[in-house]
C-alpha cells in the first residue's frame, strides 16, 4: 500500500552483550567448523531478561526518542516469535505496562520471522484510518535459549540472538517517511517448518530443542525442492516489485537496505545476489555480531543506521522481511531529517 502521512517518529533498541563463536565453542555451545560458512562473529546473548522485559526498555527508548506523550500511543503492537516467560499470558500488555503506560489497545503478533514488518504495516493501517493525530507504537523480542531453543543449531544456517528494538510512529511528523509496504503469503509452504510431525498436546512435545532441519527434511519428502525454490522466490519478487513500484522508486535509487539477519549463504542466496545488492549498503559489517533477532531485524537495523547517523535527508532504506507461514514484506522508508540522537 501507499501512504501519504506516515512517519518514524521515534526508534529504541535495547541488545544485550554480545558472545562470539569462539566463546561460545570454549563452552562446548556450539562447533566453529558448523558455523563457518554462516559467517557469523557473534550473537547477542540475555543473561536472564525476557524478552519483554528487553521490549518495555526499548519502547521506553522509543517513545522518549518520540518526544511524543504515551496518552497519543493509540495502539501497541507486540511482534515476538519464541517463548515469552509465562504460560498463557498477555506479553503485549506487560510491554503496555512497562513501557508505555496508557490504555490503548495492546496486541500481540505472531507472524514469525516477518511478525515486525507485520505490526508496521497494521499500525501504517491504523495511523491512516485514524481521524485526527494518532501514533502507533510497534515493538518486537525475543530470547532464543535452551531448553527449547538452541540458538546455534535449531536452525542451521542462522544464529540467533537475543534483544528488542521498537518504532514510534506517526500520521503527523517524524525523521521517516514511510513511502509504501508490500505483503505477499504462500500458505503452500507452511509445511516447511512443520514437516511430518503430528500436532501436539504440548509444546515439545514431539522434540527438544526445536530442530527446523528435521521439519525441513519431511516437508522435502513430499515437496518438490525446484518447486519451492520457485515459489520462495516469486512471493519476495512480488512483494518487492509492488513496494518499489506503490513507492515510485526502483533499486538504483535505494541508499540502504534492511535486510533479515541471516547466515551469508542464506543472505547472498535470496538478497544480496539476485537483487546484486552492494555488501556496503547493507548491515551485515553490524548484524554478523548481532544475529537473528526473529521479529526485530528490521526495527533493530532501522535504529542502526539512525545511532550511528548514516541517514541522510533524501535517502530512501528499502526494508525486508521474510516468516514461516510463508510471507514476505517489503517497504521503502525515506529520510526526512536526521533522527534523533541516541539518549
Amino acid at each position: 500500500m501507499k501512504y501519504n502521512a506516515v512517519f518514524i517518529a521515534g526508534h529504541g533498541r535495547w541488545l544485550p552483550p554480545a558472545l562470539t563463536v569462539a566463546e561460545a565453542a570454549e563452552r562446548d555451545l556450539c562447533r566453529p567448523q558448523d558455523l563457518a560458512a554462516t559467517g557469523y562473529l557473534a550473537a547477542t546473548v540475555s543473561a536472564g531478561d525476557s524478552a519483554p522485559e528487553m521490549a518495555a526498555r526499548a519502547a521506553r527508548q522509543a517513545l522518549e526518542r518520540s518526544a511524543l506523550d504515551p496518552g497519543q500511543v493509540s495502539v501497541l503492537l507486540y511482534a515476538n516469535v519464541y517463548y515469552q516467560g509465562h504460560d498463557l499470558w498477555a506479553p503485549a500488555s506487560y510491554v503496555q505496562r512497562e513501557g508505555l503506560g496508557n490504555r490503548c489497545p495492546a496486541v500481540e503478533i505472531r507472524q514469525l520471522s516477518n511478525g515486525g514488518m507485520a505490526a508496521l504495516e497494521l499500525a501504517a493501517a491504523h495511523l491512516t484510518a485514524a481521524p485526527g493525530d494518532a501514533a502507533a507504537l510497534t515493538v518486537a523480542a525475543d530470547r532464543f535459549c535452551l531448553p527449547g531453543f538452541d540458538r546455534w543449531f535449531s536452525d542451521p544456517g542462522t544464529v540467533y540472538g537475543d534483544g528488542a528494538a521498537a518504532l514510534v510512529l506517526s500520521n503527523r511528523d517524524g525523521w521517516g517517511r514511510l513511502l509504501s509496504l508490500a505483503t505477499v503469503s504462500d500458505p503452500e509452504l507452511e509445511a516447511m517448518h512443520r514437516g511430518d510431525d503430528p500436532f501436539g498436546p504440548a509444546p515439545f512435545t514431539v522434540r527438544r530443542p526445536i530442530d527446523m532441519k528435521a521439519c525441513q527434511k519431511g516437508f522435502r519428502a513430499t515437496a518438490s525442492m525446484s518447486a519451492t525454490v520457485a515459489r520462495t522466490a516469486a512471493g519476495q519478487r512480488a512483494a518487492l516489485t509492488r513496494a518499489l513500484d506503490e513507492a515510485g522508486t526502483d533499486l538504483a535509487t535505494i541508499d540502504w537496505y534492511v535486510l533479515p539477519h541471516f547466515g551469508r549463504r542464506r543472505l547472498d542466496a535470496s538478497y544480496t545476489a539476485p537483487l546484486s545488492i552492494p555488501e556496503e549498503r547493507t548491515l551485515w559489517s553490524w548484524f554478523r555480531g548481532v544475529g537473528h533477532l526473529g521479529a526485530a531485524d528490521q526495527f533493530a537495523s532501522l535504529g542502526h543506521l539512525a545511532d550511528t547517523h548514516a541517514l541522510r535527508p533524501g535517502q530512501r532504506v528499502l526494508v525486508m522481511g521474510v516468516g514461516a507461514g510463508f510471507t514476505w514484506s517489503s517497504a521503502v522508508v525515506e529520510v526526512v531529517r536526521p533522527p534523533a540522537r541516541p539518549v
